[in-house]
């Protein structure tokens, strides 16, 4: 399979105007092009994915990586999203049935069948699961680094700035100085901002999750040259997985 062709001959509904165009549309100029294909729209690892892309717009501006993201939901959970993570909305398409995952061959998840539960029923179960890490793995020990701390990864809120992350007060980012200095992920950090996700979601679940049969799909990362020659690609294998270097999550793009 060409993947770069898949991608080529991908149509899908662009959230910034409800239209179905190619996902590709506006990327000739690009040096390099990464896409994204993420889960649903409300996962964790879907909301951090673009809080790292954000952060870095900067960088991927200045060495002309053009950005296109195809997410698991409707137009609404779309919209919200971006609103959420500000990630601009003309760069995000939706796959509402996760065909694009399907063709690509991405994680599933686990797909436990329990008798008596109806398809979302058995989706809630195996995401249950994997987060306690059965059929996701990595996913424990990443939820531990988000409250032990990273000194190979960034610091990841600045001193001014204020994090509202329900049912904690408004946390101040030198607050986090305590646990131990600047300039790293300090203890708890990331833990906060993930804490700051789920709020997000949980409080427009049916917003993000239209339809939560494709709770446990997972994602992947593509990235190409100008002619179309695959240069990195990573697929998910459990929740919390998006990056080979979760401490690092968009290094790839400098190797």
């Amino acid at each position: 399979m060409n993947i770069y062709s898949l991608f080529q001959e991908t149509d899908r509904e662009r959230v910034s105007d409800g239209s179905i165009v190619p996902i590709l549309n506006g990327c000739k100029s690009a040096h390099r092009l990464l896409v994204i294909v993420c889960p649903q729209l409300g996962d964790f690892d879907s909301l951090e994915y673009a809080w790292w892309l954000q952060r870095e717009k900067s960088y991927l501006l200045a060495t002309g990586v053009i950005v296109r993201m195809v997410g698991i939901g409707d137009r609404a959970s779309g919209q919200k999203f971006c609103d959420f993570t500000r990630f601009p909305a003309e760069c995000l398409f939706l796959d509402p049935i996760a065909k694009l995952h399907a063709q690509l061959d991405l994680y599933p998840g686990l797909s436990l069948k329990f008798p008596g539960l109806a398809t979302s029923q058995n989706a809630w179960v195996n995401l249950m699961l994997m987060c306690a890490g059965i059929g996701s793995p990595g996913t424990l020990a990443e939820v531990f680094r988000g409250y032990k701390g990273d000194r190979s990864a960034p610091q990841l809120i600045a001193s001014e700035e204020i994090v509202r992350a329900k049912p904690l007060p408004p946390i101040q980012g030198s607050f986090f100085n305590l646990a131990g200095g600047s300039g790293f992920q300090r203890p708890f950090e990331l833990a906060t901002l993930r804490l700051r996700n789920m709020a997000e979601v949980i409080g427009n679940w049916h917003t993000y999750v239209p339809d939560p049969a494709y709770l446990t799909q997972r994602g992947g990362t593509f990235l190409f040259d100008d002619r179309g020659e695959l240069l990195y690609e990573h697929r998910d294998r459990g929740i919390l997985g998006f990056a080979a270097n979760m401490s690092q999550p968009l290094s790839f793009l400098g190797e």
